[in-house]
């Protein structure tokens, strides 16, 4: 059955939980948290991202997150708690619900990085390589 994208964002919004920053840095601080930035490279590199967070980005993230993928990241782990974000929270959403696919069950989107930013989350600044 043919999808478009409107059914494809009702379906990780259903499969992945929505949490406020506040409920992110909760999860951070228990422990045993992924976060992972699945923005694109220059958006990372304009912006910084949340400190600690793990950037990829949203078209590598199956492959970073698949055991048997030779791209595999193993930052990932599936007993880990995991929490998406991207510069609105769409990207995040798509990505939390194919990781909840291949297995992830504890999987959350906060969203986007500028309210993880605007509410005092830590974040790390882009490094200028003179690049």
């Amino acid at each position: 059955m043919a999808t478009n994208v409107k059914q494809m964002m009702e379906a990780a919004h259903a499969a992945v939980p929505k949490i406020t920053p506040a409920q992110a840095r909760e999860m951070i601080a228990k422990g045993n948290t992924l976060v992972v930035d699945v923005r694109d490279a220059p958006e990372v590199k304009k912006s910084g991202m949340v400190a600690g967070a793990v950037h990829v980005s949203r078209g590598m993230l199956e492959f970073r997150a698949d055991p048997e993928s030779p791209y595999y990241d193993k930052n990932f782990a599936k007993d880990k708690t995991v929490i998406l974000y991207c510069a609105s929270g769409g990207r995040a959403a798509l990505g939390g619900k194919v990781l909840k696919d291949m297995g992830y069950d504890q999987v959350y989107n906060v969203g986007a990085f500028k309210d993880w930013a605007e509410s005092g989350g830590a974040i790390e600044k882009p490094i200028d390589t003179g690049t």
